[in-house]
C-alpha cells in the first residue's frame, strides 16, 4: 500500500471530495501544506469551504480533472471502478488509497487516536469527546462525521497527542484504521447490502478491537450481547459501560427538563461519582455519554471538564436538531435511519413538548428497507402521525420490489394514523393541511428529507 510521508506535502486528489469525512481529510491535509484537488457530483458549503481555502474541486468526474503532477489519489467505498477519473488514475498508474486507508495513516502520527465506532451513536459520541477535550484544553485533532459549531465545521486540526474520530464499520474501513483506544457503542444489524448478517458484523468489530495495542484501551458497551466474546483476544485494557452497575461506567436516577435533556447520577466501579446534565435529548444520550465520558478520563481529563463539556454540547446538524417553528409547529430534523435510532428518536420525542408527534420519514436504501420492514413499521408505530416519502436509494440501483406504501401498509395494520406521500410537495402539501399548533414535526432519514423543514420554513 502507498504510503504518504506527512512531513513531505505532495499533491493529493479527492474523488468525491465533497463528502463530510473526506472533506475534513483534505483539510487537514491542507494545513500539513499538501496541494489538494477534487471532485464531486455538484456543490455545498464544505466544497466551497474548501476551495476558499485554495483547493481546485472539480464539480463532475471526468478523466481531465485528473492533472499531471497528482501524487496520489483517494477515493471513498461509494466510488466503482467503472467511475471515469478512477479508471485514468489506473491508466496513468499514479498510485490509489481509499480514505479508510489514508485515515489509518493519519492516525500513526498521534499519541493517542481515539477511533469511536458503533452502529449508532457515533458522530454524537465524538462530538462530546472534542466538547470534553477543549474544555480540558488537551488540543485535540477532530474528524466527526457532521458539522459541529464548537469548532466551526467538521474538522479541527491541533496538537500531536490526541487524533479522535468515528470509525465506521461499512466495508470494513475501520479495519485500516490504528487505534490506540477504541470505543465500540452497540453492534446491530445494518448495511445489510455489505455484511452477511449479525455475526458477520460482530467478527468485523471483534478484529477492529483486535487492532488495539498490547498498552491500549478498547471501551465497550456492556449491554451487548456476549461482549466477552467479542473482547477475549483484545491485546489491551477492557473498560465497560452501560445500563447495569455490574459495568465500569453506569448511570442511575435518570430524569429529564422540560426539553428532553437527561441529568443522571454517573457510577464509576459501582461507586458514585456525581451527578451530570447533558444538552442533548433522550435516553441513548446518556449511555453515549458514558462512553465518551470513560474516553475523557483514561486521557486524563477530570469531571470538571467533562460537566462542562457534556452540557455545552447541544448536538450536531441532524441529531435531534431544532429547525425552527411554523404556525405553532415545532420543526426537529433526524438523521435517524435504522430501526433502533427511529426508536430512541421518537422516546426522546416524548419527553419534548408536544401535542402530537408527526414524523415525515424518508428511508435510507432499498437494502435497508427490505431487510427491517417489520422493524421499521414498530418503531415508527411510537408516532401518532407517520408520513412515508419513497425510498433515498443513496448508492443502489436495484428497488428490491420494495416500496415506502409498505411501511404505510403494516404501519395502518397496527391503527397507525400512516400515510404514503410519495414526494416531498406532497408531504408539504399534508403539513400544511394536517399538522397544527402545538404538534412537534419530526423530519427524519439520512438522505434529503431535511428539505422539507426547510421548504416550509423557507431557509
Amino acid at each position: 500500500m502507498y504510503q504518504i510521508d506527512f512531513g513531505k506535502p505532495q499533491s493529493v486528489h479527492f474523488i468525491g471530495i465533497g463528502g463530510i469525512s473526506m472533506s475534513g481529510l483534505a483539510e487537514i491535509l491542507m494545513d500539513e501544506g499538501f496541494k489538494i484537488s477534487g471532485s464531486d457530483a455538484r456543490s455545498s458549503e464544505l466544497t466551497e469551504h474548501l476551495e476558499a481555502r485554495g483547493a481546485a474541486v472539480y464539480y463532475s468526474q471526468k478523466a481531465e480533472n485528473i492533472k499531471d503532477g497528482i501524487d496520489v489519489v483517494v477515493y471513498t467505498a461509494a466510488i466503482h471502478e467503472d467511475n471515469p477519473e478512477f479508471m485514468e488514475v489506473k491508466r496513468r498508474g499514479i498510485p490509489l488509497m481509499s480514505r479508510a486507508d489514508l485515515l489509518g495513516q493519519m492516525m500513526k502520527n498521534y499519541k493517542e487516536a481515539i477511533a469511536i465506532a458503533g452502529t449508532h451513536g457515533k458522530t454524537t459520541t465524538t462530538s462530546m469527546v472534542t466538547e470534553i477535550f477543549l474544555e480540558a484544553d488537551n488540543n485535540p485533532t477532530i474528524s466527526v462525521g457532521g458539522i459541529l459549531n464548537s469548532i466551526g465545521g467538521n474538522i479541527r486540526v491541533g496538537g500531536p497527542e490526541f487524533f479522535v474520530t468515528e470509525a465506521c464499520e461499512y466495508t470494513n474501513s475501520f479495519l485500516s484504521f490504528y487505534p490506540t483506544m477504541a470505543v465500540i457503542l452497540n453492534i446491530e444489524e445494518d448495511h445489510l447490502d455489505f455484511f452477511k448478517d449479525i455475526g458477520d458484523i460482530r467478527r468485523s468489530f471483534k478484529l477492529f478491537m483486535e487492532k488495539v495495542p498490547e498498552n491500549g484501551t478498547v471501551i465497550i458497551n456492556g449491554d451487548i450481547e456476549n461482549w466477552q466474546e467479542l473482547t477475549k483476544d483484545v491485546g489491551g485494557r477492557v473498560i465497560t459501560f452501560g445500563s447495569s452497575r455490574a459495568n465500569d461506567y453506569s448511570a442511575d436516577a435518570i430524569v429529564y427538563d422540560e426539553y428532553a435533556r437527561p441529568s443522571f447520577d454517573l457510577y464509576i466501579k459501582g461507586e458514585k461519582r456525581g451527578r451530570l446534565s447533558l444538552g442533548v435529548q433522550g435516553e441513548h444520550n446518556v449511555y453515549n455519554a458514558l462512553g465518551a465520558i470513560a474516553v475523557s478520563l483514561e486521557a486524563g481529563a477530570d469531571m470538571e471538564a467533562i460537566s462542562r463539556g457534556l452540557i455545552k454540547f447541544t448536538g450536531t446538524n441532524r441529531r435531534f436538531e431544532k429547525k425552527g417553528e411554523l404556525k405553532g409547529i415545532t420543526i426537529i430534523d433526524d438523521y435517524a435511519h435504522h430501526p433502533q435510532e427511529i426508536e430512541a428518536t421518537l422516546k426522546a420525542a416524548k419527553n419534548y413538548p408536544h401535542k402530537r408527534i408527526c414524523c415525515a420519514f424518508q428511508p435510507h436504501t432499498y437494502t435497508r428497507t427490505k431487510a427491517f420492514l417489520n422493524q421499521f413499521a414498530e418503531a415508527l408505530s411510537l408516532a401518532d402521525c407517520v408520513m412515508l416519502t419513497d425510498i433515498y436509494p443513496a448508492r443502489e440501483t436495484d428497488t428490491l420490489g420494495v416500496s415506502s406504501a409498505d411501511i404505510v401498509a403494516l404501519l395502518k395494520e397496527k391503527g397507525v394514523d400512516a400515510w404514503y406521500l410519495p414526494t416531498f410537495a406532497d408531504v408539504e402539501k399534508f403539513i400544511l393541511k394536517n399538522c397544527t399548533q402545538g404538534d412537534l414535526l419530526i423530519t427524519m432519514g439520512a438522505g434529503d428529507i431535511v428539505k422539507v423543514g426547510e421548504e416550509l420554513l423557507g431557509h
